[in-house]
């Protein structure tokens, strides 16, 4: 990365901030111009500095971190950095670029510190890879779930219904953001209100009016929209 990522660390403890000031400093491209303890003063600091990336604690007085992302929008890439592991982290809703756990090891921040866009590339939404993990609940438990698990998104309502071998699980998010987050070699939008991993079709069928019907390892089958069978004809070669 030629152009150095301006950044800004939000966090209510001190201490927590020094460390991650001192974790980054091994990494050149990061430039820290800014600290906020709270997210009022966080969106202070975001107009002003206009940082191309924020590390937020999520357990903050007043506006949680989640809360503050959802203020950040598109004004640049964040990650996550909480004492929890067990939120469940709407990593398409709120576009978070990644999510770490304190005590932050050193590994894992370089591997978040890869993925980071420069810049002058920010205004284009980052495809996740197929071992990202959602942090998803199931009942009153949450796990990771990586996107090569899952095998459809469904939209319900303002949310999307996430199946996998695990359960089903909801995020607040639209099928549209998420379908721009996803690798189209790996995803597919079937229709308006489901997106299917490609590899989980297990047969094909035709279906009326030109459409067909995917039926999935798990057993689902799903509606293929007419416009979207001839594209996925094309992609299979049938």
């Amino acid at each position: 990365m030629s152009a150095r990522i301006r950044t800004l660390l939000v966090d209510d403890e001190r201490l927590a901030r020094a460390e991650l000031r001192r974790l980054l400093a091994v990494h050149p491209q990061i430039e820290i111009v800014g600290e906020a303890t709270h997210a009022q003063e966080a969106l202070a600091a975001l107009e002003q500095l206009q940082p191309d990336l924020a590390f937020l604690d999520i357990q903050m007085p007043g506006m949680s971190g989640l809360q503050l992302a959802e203020h950040i929008e598109d004004r640049c890439q964040f990650v996550f950095c909480t004492a929890f592991d067990s939120f469940a982290i709407d990593a398409f809703g709120l576009n978070a670029l990644d999510y770490l756990v304190k005590p932050v090891e050193p590994e894992r921040l370089a591997k978040t510190i890869a993925r980071l866009r420069p810049p002058e590339a920010q205004s284009t939404v980052a495809t996740l890879p197929m071992e990202h993990g959602l942090l998803l609940k199931f009942g009153e438990s949450a796990r990771i779930v990586r996107l090569r698990e899952i095998e459809r998104f469904e939209s319900v309502g303002n949310h999307a219904a996430v199946y996998s071998a695990h359960g089903q699980s909801f995020v607040l998010s639209s099928l549209n953001r998420i379908e721009q987050r996803l690798d189209p070699a790996h995803f597919f939008r079937v229709n308006r209100s489901c997106i299917l991993r490609l590899d989980a079709i297990r047969s094909l069928e035709p279906d009326v009016g030109q459409g067909l019907v995917a039926r999935t390892t798990s057993g689902a089958e799903i509606e293929v929209s007419r416009r979207a069978a001839q594209q996925l004809r094309a992609r299979m070669a049938l």
